[in-house]
């Protein structure tokens, strides 16, 4: 097996290799430390490296299956961690100029449990400024390049996983998902990746962190195949105190979930959410993933689902807690931030209290809406994103013929699911005539991330998108 072979390898397969010594951890650190020397100089994926401790800690993984020691879930298998999180002894910027020198002595959550588990640590993948926009854009450097066109973005604020993932540059990779920031650089690179139900995976940002309400990011997995997830949220998922929004119910066995029949399941398609503009190649390409259901075996019918202009709420709360969090660097840092960081920060800082209420009662509606059309179908099947990859800085401001704001317009289906707390997964659907992305979006129900494994796994099956590789791999 050559290693480029190996490189692409579903994460679940590495993992049977280590175990049955087949492959070393040691092999395979080296091997996509290589691939990113050769590769990352012209997609910008990552931000910090961590080779010294990676090899480390891939020695002593091959030591504990040479000892006949038990084995993590991840065990041996080389990741990427998102730069928003947290990570002891290892350089962690959140995408900002103002912390490009920070090295925390603790971990995240999510940092803490995939060492637990046994992975190899590659880095920190890139992305804007504090997650805040769609698209990897920040003042560190150049703009994170897809790898199916580096003149187009990769999307955001899980650029460099998505990147880093479609590109062979790691086995799995760690995102985080406040608006869509998991599922638009999955849909954009090529791979899967799910955001689960609000609090399904618990946040921690270190103890000198404000105590902050988290209404809509969630921590998961971003990958080259359905199962790959599958055995990555199992690892994320479960309840942790430092979380006060952490789900006590322990979570569903997703990867049994893989095997279940989709047969019998109702599934709804909206390929507009009642409000959006869409691409019309985007359109057609879903729709035509989304009928692929059919043939599975189940009922999928086109839903008259709208929403009453949700930006409109969620606007308010997302720019006030980017304040509540980073508004100090106002003063502190004002000349290190981006033009759209100082932005988001100021006009959070002007949000009322009577406008931040009103927009609470806003995401109720928004959740009310999704649980009343989900009473009725087990799925929500719609395009992921409005346009396929964009060029760097270029957002669409017209969509179909219609304007767009550059903020959200292209990312109409995403953050809505956000304010409603839903699970939510971008699956390879197809590509554009010019040989981008595009994916199709499955939603379920609050907790009810093991549907969307099934759903998923059959697609894949149906569908297999293993096979596709960018020009830059």
């Amino acid at each position: 097996m050559t290693s480029d072979e190996l490189a692409f390898k579903p994460a679940t397969e590495l993992r049977n290799m280590i175990a049955g010594k087949q492959v070393s951890p040691v092999e395979l650190t080296e091997m996509y430390f290589k691939r990113i020397e050769k590769f990352d100089g012209q997609l910008n994926n990552y931000l910090t490296l961590n080779r010294d401790e990676a090899m480390k800690q891939a020695h002593a993984a091959e030591q504990a299956v040479m000892k006949g020691e038990k084995l993590g879930p991840l065990h041996g298998l080389p990741i990427s961690i998102k730069d928003l999180e947290i990570t002891r002894g290892l350089r962690t910027t959140g995408g900002s100029l103002a912390y490009k020198d920070r090295i925390p002595d603790e971990d995240s959550v999510v940092a803490e449990r995939i060492r637990n588990a046994g992975a190899v640590i590659l880095g920190k993948t890139n992305t804007p400024e504090f997650g805040l926009i769609g698209r990897t854009e920040n003042r560190l450097g150049d703009p994170c390049r897809n790898p199916w066109n580096p003149q187009r973005t990769t999307g955001g604020s899980s650029g460099g996983a998505g990147g880093s993932v479609i590109a062979g540059l790691c086995a799995l990779a760690q995102g985080s998902d406040g608006g869509g920031s998991i599922r638009i650089p999955s849909s954009y690179c090529g791979i899967y990746g799910i955001k689960p139900t609000l609090g399904r995976t618990p946040r921690y940002s270190g103890r000198n962190a404000a105590r902050l309400t988290n209404h809509f990011s969630q921590l998961g997995p971003m990958t080259r195949t359905v199962r790959d997830s599958a055995m990555l949220l199992q690892v994320l998922a479960g309840f942790d105190a430092r979380d006060m929004n952490s789900l006590r119910e322990t979570p569903q066995n997703y990867i049994a979930a893989l095997d279940k029949p989709v047969k019998g399941m109702r599934i709804a398609w909206s390929p507009n959410y009642g409000y959006a503009s869409v691409d019309p190649e985007v359109a057609q390409v879903c729709e035509k993933a989304a009928k692929t259901f059919e043939s599975l075996g189940c009922i999928v019918e086109e839903v008259d689902f709208k929403l009453d202009s949700p930006f409109d709420s969620f606007w308010p709360i997302y720019c006030a807690m980017a304040f509540a969090a980073f508004g100090y660097l106002l003063t502190d840092h004002a000349e290190d931030l981006s033009d759209y960081g100082r932005e988001y920060l100021e006009i959070g800082a002007t949000v009322t209290g009577a406008e931040y209420a009103r927009a609470l009662g806003g995401m109720d509606h928004v959740r009310a809406q999704l649980t009343e059309l989900l009473t009725k179908y087990d799925l929500l099947l719609s395009p992921t994103m409005a346009v396929p990859p964009f060029e760097h800085g270029k957002p669409p401001t017209t969509i179909a013929g219609k304007p767009a704001d550059p903020f959200w317009g292209f990312l109409p289906f995403t953050y809505p699911i956000n304010m409603a707390g839903n699970p939510a997964a971008s699956i390879p659907a197809g590509f554009s005539r010019e040989k981008l992305p595009i994916g199709l979006h499955i939603v379920g129900r609050r907790g009810d991330e093991a549907s969307i494994f099934t759903a998923s796994a059959a697609f894949e099956q149906a569908n297999p998108w293993m096979h596709e590789r960018p020009p830059i791999s």
